[in-house]
C-alpha cells in the first residue's frame, strides 16, 4: 500500500484512465499521463515513472505535477501506471490464473507488459512509434530492477535512467550475521547490539524483502537474482548505441529505517 500523500490540486494536464493491453485483452491497467507541450526536440520525450512494490503510481503524482508546474517553457510527455493486482488496477494478471501460493507472473514478464504499454501510449496518445522517442524511466526499489531488465531485453530503446534507492536484484537480502552456526563469534558484535536484536532484524527484515515473499501483485521475485545475476553487466546500450545516462540515487538511510517500521506496523 502506497504511503498517504498530501492532499493537493493535481495540473488539468494529468489525465487518469484505464488501458487493456493488446496482448492480454481481458485485463485494464490504471494509468495517468501527460502529452508534453512546447519542447523544441526533434524526437518526442516520453518519461515512464515504475513504482515499487510498496508503492503505487500516486506516489509519482507530486513529482509529476511538479514537472508539468515547475516547467513553463514546455515539459516532456510523462506516464506512470499501477501494474497488475497494484493500487487502481485491480485486475490481476491475466497468465496468474491457476498459479497457486500467490507466486504468479515475474519481473521479465512485467517487461514485456511494460513494452507493450509503451507501444501503445506512443500510439494513441502521441501518434509515434517507440522509436521515434527518447525515452526515460525513473524507477524505485523494484522499478530500478524492471528498468534495467527493460532496457537489457530491448537495446537501443532507453536513452536516460534515473534509479531511486535501486534494490540489489542479484541477493536475497540474507545480509546481517547469522547467530545461530557455532562458528559465530558474539564478540564481533557491536557493544550495543545483542544476538536477540540480530536475530530480530534478521526476521523482520526477511519478512519485507526476502525473494519469497508474496506480495499482493502476485509478483514473483524468485527468480529475480537469475534474470539479473551482476550489478554491472551487460552494459545496456541505448539509442543509436550510446550507452544511456544513467543517474543512481540513494535512499536516506534514516528515512528508510522509519519507513520499513511504518510498514511492519
Amino acid at each position: 500500500m502506497a504511503a498517504p500523500q498530501p492532499a493537493m490540486m493535481l495540473p488539468r494536464e494529468l489525465i487518469h484512465d484505464n488501458i487493456s493491453l493488446s496482448t492480454k485483452p481481458t485485463a485494464k491497467i490504471h494509468y495517468t499521463f501527460a502529452a508534453g507541450k512546447d519542447l523544441q526536440h526533434h524526437e518526442p520525450i516520453l518519461v515512464v515513472f515504475l513504482n515499487g512494490l510498496m508503492s503505487d503510481k500516486s506516489s509519482w503524482l507530486p513529482v509529476m505535477s511538479g514537472v508539468i508546474r515547475g516547467q513553463p517553457d514546455g515539459f516532456p510527455s510523462l506516464l506512470a501506471y499501477d501494474r497488475y493486482g497494484q493500487g487502481l488496477t485491480e485486475d490481476r494478471d491475466p497468465q496468474d490464473q491457476g498459479r497457486d501460493g500467490g507466486y504468479g507472473h515475474d519481473v521479465a514478464d512485467v517487461v514485456q507488459d511494460l513494452n507493450q504499454l509503451i507501444m501503445q501510449i506512443a500510439h494513441d496518445k502521441m501518434d509515434k512509434k517507440p522509436e521515434q522517442l527518447q525515452l526515460v524511466l525513473v524507477a524505485n526499489s523494484i522499478g530500478c530492477a524492471i528498468a534495467r531488465l527493460y532496457a537489457q531485453s530491448y537495446p537501443g530503446s532507453v536513452t536516460a535512467l534515473l534509479l531511486l534507492d535501486p534494490m540489489m536484484a542479484n541477493s536475497n537480502f540474507d545480509w546481517w550475521p547469522d547467530p545461530d552456526p557455532e562458528s559465530f563469534d558474539p564478540k564481533e558484535l557491536p557493544s550495543e547490539v545483542t544476538i536477540e536484536m540480530l536475530r530480530e532484524q534478521r526476521a523482520k527484515f526477511a519478512a519485507i524483502f526476502a525473494p519469497d515473499v508474496v506480495n499482493k501483485e502476485g509478483l514473483d521475485r524468485r527468480n529475480l537474482a537469475g534474470l539479473l545475476p551482476y550489478s554491472d553487466r551487460p552494459p545496456l546500450v541505448g539509442k543509436e548505441g550510446r550507452q544511456p545516462f544513467l543517474v543512481v540515487v540513494e535512499h536516506d538511510p534514516e528515512r528508510f529505517a522509519q519507513e520499513s517500521l511504518q510498514v511492519r506496523r
